[in-house]
């Protein structure tokens, strides 16, 4: 990282970012330039879980290689100035990177909905099973990460 200043280094921190952003960009190995995805998710242990339909590009990309990018930002603000070279943005962000598995075994698939859903803030859920059945569960494995902030919080 280049400006080392703005690096997070305490985990609590980034565990916080991690549980209150609600948005992981997730760009995928493609032909010749990557695709990227915005998701809803949900945090637990090292592991981001996303869902999706059963079908479509960005699982095809997965099937043939695993391996993503992901971005997550708590929150932005751009701060304004007079001077328009003293515009800057307040934000938490993380960058990673990690191997996603599919999850297709109905009850994984309902644990990992269940994380998605309490993320959100809803604890107690009851899925349809024609809903379950018509989606998959990507569990993003976290190999790695840096955490940037900049502006105070």
């Amino acid at each position: 990282m280049r400006r080392n200043e703005k690096r997070i280094i305490n985990k609590e921190v980034i565990r916080e970012i991690l549980q209150k952003a609600q948005i992981c960009r997730i760009a995928i190995f493609a032909d010749e330039y990557p695709y990227i995805v915005p998701m809803n998710y949900g945090y637990r242990n090292s592991v981001l879980y996303l869902h999706s339909a059963l079908e479509g590009r960005k699982i095809e990309l997965l099937k043939q290689n695993g391996n993503v990018g992901f971005e997550i930002e708590q929150e932005h603000k751009v701060l304004k100035d007079e001077l328009s070279c003293n515009w800057t943005t307040k934000y938490r962000s993380i960058i990673g990177y990690g191997n996603i598995e599919l999850i297709s075994d109905k009850k994984q698939k309902v644990d990992g909905l269940n994380v998605i859903m309490e993320h959100h803030g809803k604890k107690e859920n009851v899925y349809n099973d024609k809903a379950v059945d018509n989606v998959i569960v990507l569990k993003l494995h976290i190999k790695d990460l840096t955490a940037k902030q900049s502006g105070q919080w």
